[in-house]
C-alpha cells in the first residue's frame, strides 16, 4: 500500500464512503518538518510519509466551488457541512455574530429536528461551535426557530448557501511578507490568488490576470498579464517563511487553476534527456468540469447513507422525483474508517471511529463495501433522515402521502385594544360546503406553484383597477391631462397583456398536473420552474414600463396637487368597491410583484433537491428575478416612501407641506396624551424630523387634525410612569414644547421609544431645524374643542365607522389610521415593507362561531387586512377585515372543530374559523396573518431580516 501512489488511498477512502464527488477532498499530513501539506497523489506514499505509524492523515475539503449547488450528491454536502462546522469551532471560518448564529441554528436543526426551546439550550451547553457560543446562544435558538419543518439535508444546503457568502469561506491563509516587509496572509480560491491583512481581504488577482506562478527559494512569484488601466507592477513578489512553506501554497495554487479553470487534467511533459530544471509537479485528477458531466451523465448509483450524530426522530421526505425504474439503492454497513471529520462530528455512513477519529496510515486498507440490502424506491434520492428506509410510498412515481399531525408552536396575541366592528359575511353569500374535498396533488411543489396561480389572479385584477376600471372612468371625464395619461397607461397595458398570457400558461401546467388533461406522460409536467424561467425572460422587455411606474406615481400626485378637479376625481374614484386599496397603491403593484416571484423561487429552490429536475430552471429563474429586483429596490423603497407620505396626507387636516425631499415616514398609532382634562386618545404621526399629534372628529370627512408637532431636533425622551401614575407614561421634551403620552401596553411603549429616539438620532445628524408644517391651526392647549374632537366618541359612533366595503364613508375609512385609531395601536413603515412582502390570495373555507357548516370563499391577504370575495372572478370584494389586533391561534379540543387545517382568529367577541386545503398552504396563511396580527418592533425585524441576506 505505501508502495502505491497517493492517489491509491484517495480512492480506497471515497470508495469506502461510497463517495461519488471525492475529487473535491484532499488528504493532508505533516510532513518531517511539520509544515502541513496536501498528499501527491502521484508520488509512492512511501516517498512521502516517512513515518507512517506516528503521523495522522486527515481527509478534507481541498476544493470549495464557487456555488454548492454545483455539488450534486447530498453526502458530498453533508461532508462539506462538517468541514464547515470544524472551521467554525476552530476559528478559520470568521464572520458576524448573526451569520455565526444563523450558521449555528442550521447545524442543530440537522443534529436534533425541530426547535424545542429546552433541548436546545441542553444541546447548546454540551456541544460548542464556536469560541464565545454563550453570547450568542439567544439568537441561535431564535433562529432555529423559524426551521422548523426543515430535513437535515435542507439545513446543509441552507448552511453551504450561507457560508459561500462569507469572505472566509473556503479560505486557508498562508502568512507571507510584501515587499516592504507588511506581514499579510495569502490564499487561493476558486477566482484567484488573494490577499489578507489580518481576516481583511486586501486584494485580489484573477485567474484571468494571472500568466505566471512561480517560486524561488522563499520568494512566491506572479507575474500579471499586461494591463493598461493597472497599477501594478508586472511581477508582484511576496515573501514567505521557508522554501517549503512557499513551494507548498505554490503547489496548491496550481491544483486550484487546474480544477476550476481546465476542461480536462493536464498532461504530463515529457522527461527531459540530460538533467531537469525546476519541479515537475503537476495536478493530478479530474477537473470540476469532468467531475459535474460524469455526475450529470449519471454514471454511478445514488447511496443512502445514516447522520448517526443526528438525532431527528421524526420521518421528513422531499417531494417525490421522477426516477429510473431500477434504480438500486444501497445502504451503508458499518466499518471503521480512520479519517478526521472534525471536532464533535460523527463521520457519514454510520461508521464508528476510533478515538480521536484517526487513522494511522499504516492501517490496512479497507476493502469494499457492501451493500446488504437493496431497495427500489420510487422517491429517488431521499436521503437526509436515517429512517427513510421505512417509509413507504405504493403509488408508482406519485408523491409521498400528506398525513401529517400539525402543531405550529403559536405565540397568540392578547393584546386588549379598542372595538372595532369586524364584517360578518352574508350565510347566504356562499354556498355551504361542509365536507367538500378535492383529490389533489400531494406533492408541496405543486402547492408552491398553485400559490404562483393564485396570487397571479389577483395581480391581474389589480392591473385592470388601472387599466380597466380606472382609464374608463378617466376617459368619461375631461379631469387628467394627455400627458399624465400617455404615462400610466401605455406603461401598464403591456404589462396586463403579459400576464394574462402568464396565468394562462400556469393553469394549464396546474391542471397537467393534477391529471385534468389527456397527457400521456404526466410526470414530466410536474414542475413550474421552465414555465417562471421563460416567463421572467420574457419579462425582461418589459422592464422599460416598469421604470416608468415610479414617474406615473409621481406624475399623478403633482398633477393632483395642482387640480383640485383631478384630486376630486380620484377621491370619487377610490370609493368605488372595485377600489379596495387606495389607487396610488396600484401603481406599485407591479413592482411589488417582483419580490413575490422571488420569495416563490426561493421558497421552491429551498424545497427542490439540487438533483431535482425542476431545480436547475428554478434557480437560473431566481437569479434572473433576483437582478431585476435589485435593479429596481432603491426605486422601489423611494416610491413607497413617497406613497405612503401622499396617502397620509390625504387623512390629515391642517397641514401645509407633508411631502417634502427627504421627509421619510417612520410610524403612526394611537397614543393618549395627557392634559388638564387627563388621557385624551390621540393619533400620532412620526418622521423622520418631526413628530405630529393629531385628533379625529365626527365630520363626514373622517379626517384627522392636526393639533401640534414637535420637531425632534434636540428633543428626548423620558419614561415616566412614577411621576404620573400612569403605566406605559413618557415624557417628549422639545425645544418649545412638551408632551406626556402613554401607550395601550408596555410592547407598544417600547417601540415607540425605540423609533422616536432613532427619529430623534437621525434629526441631529441632518441640517438643521423642521420647516414649520401646520397651517393655522391654534396650539394645542387652547384648542377649544379638543375635549371633545375624539373623546366623546359612543361605540355607535365608533362602530358607524366605515369597516367593511359594504359600508362606506364620504372618506376612505379602510386606511390604516382608522384602523390603529380604532385597535389603539401602531404600525411602522418597516411594518409596511414586510405586508408588501407578505401578499396572499386562494380558497379558504370561513365558519362562525355558532354555524355548523363551511363557506368556501376566495380571501385575498393584503395591506394587513382580508378581503372576501365569491369567487376569485369578481370584481370587488363582499367585506374586509382589519387584522390588527386579532388574536391567531388554532382551536382547542372543546371547540369541537374536527378537521385538518385550520387556523382561529379572534377579536374581543368576533370568532372566525379558516380552514386550508393542505399543509403548504396552511402554513403559508399562518406566516403571513401573522406578520398583520403581531407587529414586530424595528430591532428584531431588522435582525430578521439580516439574516436572510444570504
Amino acid at each position: 500500500m505505501q508502495r502505491a501512489p497517493g492517489k491509491v488511498l484517495l480512492d480506497a477512502v471515497c470508495n469506502h464512503l461510497n463517495l461519488v464527488e471525492g475529487d473535491y477532498f484532499g488528504l493532508e499530513f505533516p510532513d518531517h518538518k511539520k509544515i502541513t501539506v496536501w498528499l501527491d497523489l502521484l508520488k509512492p506514499i512511501v516517498k512521502q510519509i516517512r513515518r507512517p505509524k506516528h503521523v495522522v492523515v486527515k481527509f478534507v475539503v481541498k476544493f470549495f466551488p464557487p456555488d454548492h449547488a454545483q455539488l450534486q450528491e447530498e453526502l458530498t454536502r453533508y461532508l462539506f457541512a462538517l468541514q464547515l462546522k470544524q472551521d467554525l469551532a476552530q476559528g478559520r471560518l470568521t464572520c458576524n455574530d448573526t451569520s455565526a448564529a444563523l450558521l449555528i441554528s442550521h447545524i442543530v436543526q440537522s443534529e436534533i429536528g425541530d426547535f424545542d426551546e429546552a433541548l436546545d439550550r441542553e444541546h447548546l451547553a454540551k456541544n460548542k461551535y464556536i469560541p464565545q457560543q454563550d453570547a450568542l446562544e439567544d439568537k441561535i435558538v431564535e433562529f432555529h426557530h423559524n426551521h422548523i419543518g426543515q430535513t437535515p439535508a435542507e439545513s446543509d444546503f441552507q448552511l453551504l448557501e450561507i457560508a459561500r457568502r462569507l469572505e472566509m469561506y473556503g479560505i486557508r491563509l498562508h502568512p507571507a511578507k510584501d515587499r516592504e516587509g507588511t506581514k499579510i496572509n495569502l490564499a487561493v480560491a476558486n477566482t484567484g490568488i488573494l490577499v489578507f491583512q489580518g481576516f481583511t481581504k486586501i486584494n485580489a488577482f484573477s485567474w484571468a490576470k494571472v500568466r505566471k506562478l512561480s517560486f524561488k527559494r522563499k520568494r512566491f512569484l506572479i507575474k500579471l498579464r499586461p494591463d493598461a488601466n493597472s497599477s501594478y507592477q508586472d511581477t508582484l513578489e511576496f515573501l514567505m517563511a521557508s522554501r517549503d512553506f512557499c513551494k507548498s501554497f505554490w503547489k496548491i495554487c496550481v491544483e486550484h487553476h487546474a480544477f476550476f479553470r481546465l476542461f480536462e487534467e493536464p498532461k504530463p511533459k515529457p522527461k527531459p534527456v540530460l538533467f531537469s530544471r525546476g519541479s515537475s509537479f503537476r495536478f493530478s485528477g479530474r477537473t470540476q468540469k469532468q467531475v459535474l458531466d460524469y455526475v450529470k451523465e449519471g454514471g454511478h448509483k445514488k447511496v443512502r447513507f445514516e447522520r448517526k450524530h443526528s438525532k431527528i426522530h421524526s420521518i421528513r421526505s422531499f417531494a417525490s422525483q421522477p426516477t429510473e425504474p431500477n434504480s438500486e439503492v444501497p445502504k451503508q454497513s458499518p466499518q471503521s474508517t480512520g479519517l478526521t471529520y472534525g471536532e464533535g462530528a460523527e463521520p457519514p455512513g454510520g461508521h464508528s471511529c476510533q478515538q480521536g477519529r484517526e487513522l494511522k496510515v499504516s492501517a490496512e486498507e479497507p476493502g469494499p463495501q457492501q451493500s446488504p440490502s437493496l431497495q427500489k424506491s420510487p422517491l429517488g434520492s431521499l436521503t437526509g433522515s436515517p429512517h427513510l428506509s421505512e417509509l413507504s410510498v405504493n403509488s408508482p412515481g406519485g408523491a409521498a402521502p400528506a398525513n401529517v399531525t400539525l402543531s405550529p408552536n403559536l405565540s397568540p396575541d392578547t393584546k386588549q385594544a379598542s372595538p372595532l366592528v369586524s364584517p360578518l359575511l352574508n350565510d347566504q353569500a356562499c354556498p355551504r360546503t361542509d365536507d367538500e374535498e378535492e383529490r389533489l396533488p400531494t406533492d408541496k411543489a405543486y402547492f408552491i406553484a398553485k400559490e404562483v396561480s393564485s396570487t397571479e389572479r389577483t395581480y391581474l385584477k389589480d392591473l385592470e383597477v388601472i387599466t380597466s376600471w380606472f382609464q374608463s372612468t378617466v376617459n368619461k371625464e375631461d379631469s387628467m391631462p394627455e400627458t399624465l395619461k400617455s404615462l400610466i397607461f401605455p406603461n401598464f397595458e403591456p404589462l396586463h397583456r403579459f400576464h394574462t398570457s402568464f396565468l394562462k400558461e400556469i393553469e394549464q401546467r396546474l391542471a397537467l398536473w393534477e391529471g385534468r388533461s389527456n397527457a400521456h406522460m404526466q410526470g414530466d409536467y410536474q414542475r413550474i420552474g421552465d414555465v417562471m424561467l421563460k416567463n421572467i425572460q420574457g419579462m425582461k422587455p418589459l422592464a422599460v414600463h416598469l421604470w416608468k411606474h415610479s414617474e406615473a406615481l409621481e406624475g399623478l400626485e403633482n398633477e393632483i396637487r395642482g387640480s383640485r378637479r383631478l384630486e376630486n376625481f380620484c377621491r370619487d374614484f377610490e370609493l368605488q368597491k372595485v377600489c379596495y386599496l387606495p389607487l396610488n397603491t396600484f401603481l406599485l403593484r407591479p413592482l411589488h410583484r417582483l419580490m413575490h416571484y422571488k420569495q416563490i423561487l426561493e421558497r421552491l429552490c429551498k424545497h427542490h433537491p439540487p438533483n431535482h429536475a425542476d431545480f436547475r430552471d428554478c434557480r437560473a429563474a431566481l437569479a434572473e428575478i433576483t437582478e431585476m429586483v435589485a435593479q429596481l429596490h432603491g426605486t422601489m423603497i423611494k416610491m413607497e416612501n413617497f406613497q405612503k407620505l401622499h396617502e397620509l396626507k390625504k387623512d390629515l387636516i391642517g397641514i401645509d407641506n407633508l411631502v417634502i425631499p427627504g421627509r421619510e415616514f417612520i410610524r403612526l398609532g394611537s397614543l393618549s396624551k395627557l392634559s388638564g382634562k387627563g388621557l385624551q386618545q390621540r393619533m400620532f404621526f412620526l418622521f423622520n424630523d418631526v413628530l405630529l399629534y393629531t385628533s379625529r372628529g365626527l365630520t363626514a370627512s373622517n379626517q384627522f387634525k392636526v393639533h401640534g408637532q414637535l420637531p425632534l431636533y434636540g428633543m428626548t425622551i423620558e419614561k415616566s410612569e412614577d411621576e404620573w401614575g400612569v403605566p406605559h407614561c413618557l415624557t417628549l421634551r422639545g425645544q418649545r414644547q412638551s408632551i406626556i403620552v402613554a401607550a395601550s401596553s408596555r410592547s407598544e411603549m417600547e417601540k415607540w421609544v425605540e423609533d422616536i429616539q432613532m427619529a430623534i438620532d437621525l434629526a441631529e445628524k441632518s441640517s438643521g431645524p423642521t420647516p414649520e408644517l401646520l397651517a393655522s391651526s391654534p396650539p394645542d392647549n387652547k384648542s377649544p374643542d379638543e375635549g371633545t374632537a375624539a373623546d366623546q366618541e359612543s361605540e355607535d359612533d365608533l362602530s358607524a365607522s366605515r369597516t367593511s366595503l359594504e359600508r362606506q364613508a364620504p372618506h376612505r375609512g379602510n386606511t390604516m389610521v382608522h384602523v390603529c385609531w380604532h385597535r389603539n395601536t401602531s404600525v411602522s413603515m418597516v411594518d409596511f415593507s414586510i405586508a408588501v412582502e407578505n401578499q396572499l390570495s386562494g380558497n379558504l373555507l370561513r365558519k362562525f362561531k355558532n354555524s355548523n357548516g363551511w363557506q368556501k370563499l376566495w380571501v385575498v391577504f393584503t395591506n394587513f387586512c382580508l378581503f372576501f370575495y365569491k369567487a376569485h372572478q369578481d370584481s370587488h370584494p363582499l367585506a374586509s377585515l382589519p387584522l390588527l389586533g386579532y388574536s391567531l391561534t388554532i382551536p382547542s379540543e372543546s371547540e369541537n372543530i374536527h378537521k385538518d387545517y385550520v387556523f382561529k382568529l379572534h377579536f374581543k367577541s368576533h370568532v372566525y374559523y379558516f380552514r386550508a386545503e393542505s399543509e403548504y398552504t396552511f402554513d403559508r396563511w399562518m406566516e403571513v396573518i401573522r406578520s398583520a396580527t403581531s407587529s414586530a418592533s424595528r430591532t428584531h425585524v431588522l435582525s430578521h431580516k439580516e439574516s436572510h441576506v444570504y
